[in-house]
């Protein structure tokens, strides 16, 4: 049961323990276990890091990353700079396919194009072009799309959040329509609605996974749940 001071203390120094981000001055206001995010940064990947450093700590139910990305004169890249170089990287990452995304670069904003066969390969497309110098953002588009259309087992997918340490699996219902995975249910954290949500998509066949687990935590014996505006479905691609 904390108070918005508590989790406030506790969200400025879970981003201060990140390497990445202790040179950084980010501002970060709490108000019923919604965390907004301010300030400016010289990377994108430190924008990604401070919006997980805030989703990882027990309380918060929802982030608003306002964090806008500033280069000096030396750290501004062309976009075809970018472009360049963000092909160069997913050539060079094995688990993203050969020749199966696309890049389009516009104002230093990177928005990844195309189809894969597993989540984790999107995962890793978007995680090999996040430190690249000079863009501002990155945009996922890429789908999935499965070879083999059999029935996703509802199952394994229940027996495998069961078996996850971090996930407190027993207000979680997993229903399956086709290839699209349907969480919903309430869990304590936002580290474990995106861990749920991890696991449903390392399931064989799933192309979707919607999550609509609401993030509920107690504030003096009262449950207070995450505001349904601010669902947020899996980590910021």
């Amino acid at each position: 049961m904390k108070t918005n001071a508590e989790l406030l203390t506790e969200v400025q120094n879970s981003i201060k323990w990140e390497p990445l981000l202790k040179a950084t001055a980010i501002g970060v206001t709490c108000k019923d276990g919604v965390v907004t995010l301010t300030g400016a940064v010289d990377k994108y990947a430190k924008k990604r890091e401070a919006e997980k450093a805030a989703m990882n700590v027990p309380g918060i139910k929802a982030v608003t990353d306002e964090i806008v990305v500033k280069f000096g004169s030396r750290g501004k890249k062309q976009d075809t700079e970018i472009a360049t170089s963000a092909v160069y990287v997913l050539q060079l990452n094995w688990q993203v396919p050969n020749d199966k995304v696309k890049v389009q670069v516009q104002d230093g904003w990177v928005i990844l194009i195309g189809a894969v066969q597993w989540h984790y390969q999107r995962e890793a497309a978007h995680n090999a072009i996040r430190p690249l110098p000079g863009i501002t953002g990155v945009t996922n588009n890429i789908t999935i799309k499965v070879k083999d259309r059999n029935k996703v087992d509802k199952g394994s997918i229940e027996d495998a959040i069961a078996r996850h340490a971090s996930i407190s699996d027993e207000d979680i219902q997993v229903d399956v329509l086709d290839n699209t995975v349907f969480l919903t249910g309430t869990v304590g954290s936002m580290y474990q609605k995106h861990k749920a949500a991890d696991v449903a998509w390392n399931t064989p066949g799933v192309c979707n996974v919607n999550n609509k687990l609401l993030v509920q935590y107690y504030y003096g014996g009262v449950a207070f749940c995450e505001p349904s505006a601010a669902l947020l479905c899996g980590w910021p691609l």
